[in-house]
């Protein structure tokens, strides 16, 4: 998670939203918005990362794997995360605007973990500098 926080995001012109899959203590997929560069509203860094996971894995269900996303995932993201089987999901900030949360909560899979506000204020900052360069 600290990774998806980190200083480096202010370097770039990407959303500060990177994740990461692990299973067993190690990290079998990333991801980073493409939706802007594919041209593709479906290219979440969740979707990336959890792709990334399938083909690292050889299968199409992320059992026993944590995906660790910056901000909380949208409601398509959550809905194949139910399709995958994922086992966990943390994230750093809340979406209430476009948040699966607010818009879908019974959407998880219902074996799916979730655990919410891990490094919440980093997170959040993020992604409201990002944001907030990207309006000027």
């Amino acid at each position: 998670m600290s990774s998806a926080v980190s200083p480096d995001h202010r370097l770039t012109k990407k959303a500060p939203d990177g994740m990461a899959v692990r299973s067993k203590n190690k990290v079998i997929g990333r991801g980073h918005n493409l939706t802007e560069r594919l041209n593709d509203v479906t290219a979440h860094a969740e979707m990336q990362a959890m792709t990334a996971a399938t083909q690292t894995l050889g299968g199409k269900y992320l059992q026993d794997c944590t995906l660790y996303v910056t901000i909380e995932p949208c409601v398509m993201c959550a809905g194949a995360s139910y399709w995958m089987q994922l086992d966990r999901i943390v994230y750093g900030a809340r979406e209430p605007k476009r948040g699966y949360l607010s818009k879908a909560p019974n959407i998880l899979h219902p074996k799916t973990q979730l655990t919410g506000g891990v490094l919440e204020l980093e997170a959040a900052q993020l992604m409201k500098e990002f944001f907030g360069k990207m309006r000027r």
